[in-house]
């Protein structure tokens, strides 16, 4: 069962949340705070897999509530669930141990998605900011800071990324990692959406350009 902590200081939000998190199998919403404060006492308190923490509240921040949260209990995934899409807010709390940052204009599938992801040991950012940030990462726009490309995909993922740019289809990548082909294709649609890839020569390129693929 996976355990999750809501803190916003917005009641709707939490309500929200709560409804669209509490039907999927697995996952119990264990807490809700509507302050800083409060959140980092119920964390230490409850140690839940996953907080979601928004950045803005009153008295103690959700940056501050998520460096604590990572030097107190670096058990807990932290996903900041924010307004504030600027670069400069992203980098921060990537930099102090967020394992995910999602839009607030997010729909309740990405944020589920973006769970799914961070308790399987990877990070999420919403696609305007994974774009934004592998294209930085080619060259296309300003210096990034210390995110990379590989911070956003997961470990399969990341496996996938370099079968698929080999050429392989859905069928010899699963025959390869030992799973389904649909597997496969699901896995290399969401990192061609995290890092802005349209389609396979899109992919390939992109392999090809970061040094993944084995020598022939």
């Amino acid at each position: 069962m996976t355990s999750i902590l809501l803190v916003d200081d917005h009641p709707m939000v939490r309500g929200g949340l709560k409804t669209a998190l509490g039907v999927v199998a697995g996952w119990t919403v264990i807490g809700e705070a509507d302050n800083g404060q409060q959140g980092l006492a119920l964390v230490q308190r409850c140690r839940p897999d996953i907080l979601i923490v928004d950045l803005q509240m009153p008295g103690m921040s959700g940056m501050e509530v998520l460096r604590s949260v990572v030097a107190s209990v670096p058990s807990t995934r932290v996903i900041v669930f924010s307004m504030h899409a600027e670069d400069a807010y992203v980098r921060e709390a990537l930099d102090l141990g967020a394992h995910g940052y999602v839009l607030k204009d997010a729909d309740a599938s990405e944020l589920i998605n973006a769970i799914r992801t961070v308790s399987q040991g990877g990070r999420y950012l919403s696609p305007l900011l994974a774009e934004r940030m592998i294209n930085a990462y080619l060259g296309h726009v300003p210096d990034a800071g210390g995110i990379g490309w590989m911070d956003v995909l997961t470990k399969r993922e990341r496996q996938i990324l370099v079968l698929a740019g080999q050429g392989l289809n859905a069928v010899e990548i699963g025959e390869r990692l030992t799973i389904s082909p649909r597997t496969a294709e699901t896995h290399r649609t969401n990192l061609m959406r995290k890092l802005g890839l349209k389609g396979l020569r899109e992919l390939e390129r992109f392999a090809r350009e970061q040094g993944l693929l084995e020598a022939s």
